[in-house]
């Protein structure tokens, strides 16, 4: 019924076990479900919509609700156990919880706007609408970034495990991918442009991107794939046993790394980390130039690019370096 789990989360492999516990019409939800997870043009989105849709779901179930005939207060309590357990038996990030009911909303309104007009509609209203939406700070964030002397370690540990884990770490510290794009990468998209060896990706919104590759990645992916056998087409990371790399598997490579490197926040690391690490590393080398940091990162927004260039700061230029002069204990000195 689940594919892999992500990070102790259910991802519902078929959506026609989604309505299982309703009430009402399981076929006919099993089709809306379907095709609203069709309709998101990413793959990476389809994947994340599926599993937080399932997070619900799944609590539902558990709790005894029907997810058509639920309230405000239903989603309310919902909110209020991720903030206390989480999916994982710690508190869920309040960006994690807006994203999981943000998802929700969605399938609740495609549901009504498509079964208004039936003799008896699934669903009158969204309950979502009405739940209490977290509130997000700007420059919050649970991503952990890397100095670059940690980078170093883990790209070191990445070569010595294998030219795949080497080639696809050094992927996404280079170009600053989303762990998404890079996994869903393929040999025939690899090419030429101008004398730029080059890689075609699909990135966030379905969108495609040309991206660079520079010569000490580009060796490193030709070493994986003449590893290979130098294969024609086909997904360009594998596993060992041959199968598509998922996020979930980048996951725990990147702690499984980053644990034999010795690095102090190991057990924090997610592929995010690297990306985060990348935009960092691309505003501390252009003097903090938001212009080209965002055309790296791919933003849309420009507040985006700011919050990672704010919180870069926060750490760096914080004030308690200032006092711990003035305050700190001679004898620990």
């Amino acid at each position: 019924m689940t594919d892999e789990p992500l990070d102790g989360e259910l991802v519902v492999s078929d959506p026609a076990a989604l309505p299982a516990i309703a009430t009402a019409a399981p076929a006919r939800i099993s089709e809306l479900t379907t095709m609203w997870l069709s309709r998101q043009r990413s793959v990476h989105t389809r994947t994340a919509y599926r599993r937080d849709l399932w997070q619900w779901v799944d609590w539902c179930a558990s709790t005894g609700r029907d997810p058509l005939t639920a309230r405000a207060a239903d989603l309310d309590a919902w909110i209020v156990e991720q903030r206390a357990t989480g999916a994982r038996g710690k508190p869920a990030a309040e960006s994690t919880i807006a994203r999981r009911l943000s998802a929700v909303a969605s399938w609740y309104d495609y549901l009504v706007v498509n079964t208004a007009a039936d003799p008896e509609p699934l669903i009158r209203y969204n309950p979502a609408q009405a739940a209490a939406r977290p509130r997000i700070d700007p420059d919050d964030s649970s991503t952990v970034g890397l100095e670059r002397p940690e980078a170093d370690r883990l790209l070191a540990e990445a070569r010595a495990d294998s030219r795949t884990s080497h080639a696809l770490l050094l992927l996404l510290l280079v170009a600053g991918l989303r762990v998404g794009s890079a996994i869903s990468a393929r040999v025939e998209d690899l090419g030429y442009d101008r004398g730029h060896r080059v890689l075609d990706l699909t990135v966030k919104g379905g969108r495609r991107r040309r991206i660079p590759l520079p010569p000490v990645l580009s060796h490193a992916i030709d070493e994986m794939l003449a590893e290979r056998g130098t294969p024609a087409e086909g997904p360009l990371f594998l596993t060992q046993s041959g199968l598509r790399i998922y996020e979930l598997y980048v996951h725990r490579l990147i702690r499984r790394l980053a644990g034999r490197a010795g690095l102090a926040a190991a057990g924090a690391l997610s592929p995010h980390s690297l990306r985060h690490t990348a935009i960092t590393e691309i505003l501390d080398a252009t003097n903090g130039d938001l212009r080209r940091a965002q055309d790296f990162a791919g933003h849309a927004d420009p507040r985006t690019t700011r919050r990672y260039d704010r919180r870069r700061d926060q750490l760096d230029n914080h004030g308690a370096y200032l006092l711990a002069g003035r305050f700190s204990d001679t004898e620990c000195t």
